[in-house]
Formats: structure tokens, sequence, C-alpha cells
């Protein structure tokens, strides 16, 4: 149902992938602009993408396992888009105030991974759920 604990933290991981990082910037360029993720045609597709797993995971709230097999995948999107923003960042030097600098949005992924972490540990508590009252009939 969507009144479960989970949609809670996949709409939280929808909001996080699909709606902040148009507000919040990757980092800052040499030039003192603010680079966002639209700029990146790889960044947007990933990211696209992620948020409509996200979605998809929400509405296939009725199908536990495809849900759940949704939610890894998208844990494993989210993966790879941190390794980019890391190795993006590795590229970037922060050493001087003339160069580059790290922003939060960076770390967005962290927090979107977290809480898809905990949306699939609640949907595999559900599942344990029903299949053991299954084992009871």
């Amino acid at each position: 149902m969507i009144q479960r604990i989970q949609t809670i933290y996949l709409l939280l991981a929808f909001v996080v992938t699909g709606i902040l990082l148009f507000f919040i910037p990757l980092w800052t360029m040499k030039d003192g602009k603010d680079f966002y993720f639209m700029q990146s045609q790889v960044y947007t597709i990933l990211l696209g993408l992620s948020t409509t797993l996200t979605l998809l995971s929400i509405v296939s709230y009725k199908k536990r396992q495809n849900q759940f097999v949704i939610g890894r995948l998208n844990i494993i999107l989210n993966l790879i888009l941190l390794g980019l923003f890391v190795y993006r960042s590795l590229n970037l030097s922060g050493e001087t105030p003339a160069v580059s600098e790290k922003g939060i949005g960076m770390f967005l992924p962290v927090v979107a991974i977290v809480l898809l972490v905990l949306a699939n540990k609640a949907i595999k508590k559900d599942e344990d759920l029903v299949k053991s009252v299954d084992r009871l009939r």
C-alpha cells in the first residue's frame, strides 16, 4: 500500500534525486559559476534514470519482489553516479581559492543510497511478514 514506511523513504529519495539537485550545485567552477548536473549529459541521464526507477518503485507497491529488485538497481545506479562524482572531484584541485570548489550536491547520491537501503529493508520486512503468515495457513 502507499502508506507504508518504504514509500516515505522512496519519496524522500525522489526528492533528493529529482528535485534538490536542481537547486544545489555539484561544484563551483574556476570562473565562479556553479556547475549543475544539467550541464553534463551523462549526469542528466543517470539522475533521470534514478528518479524514474524511484517513481517506478513507488508505483509497484503491490509487487514487493519487483519493488525490491528496482530498489537494488537504483542503489547500484546511485553508486555509479557517486563514483563519477568522486572521480570528478579528485580531478578538481581545491588547494587554492582560484580553482574549483566542491559542493555539497555531490553527496546527495549518498543520501539517496541510504534512503533506498532503508526502503529495501522495510520491503524485505514486509515480504518476510507475508511469507510467515502464508506458512501458518
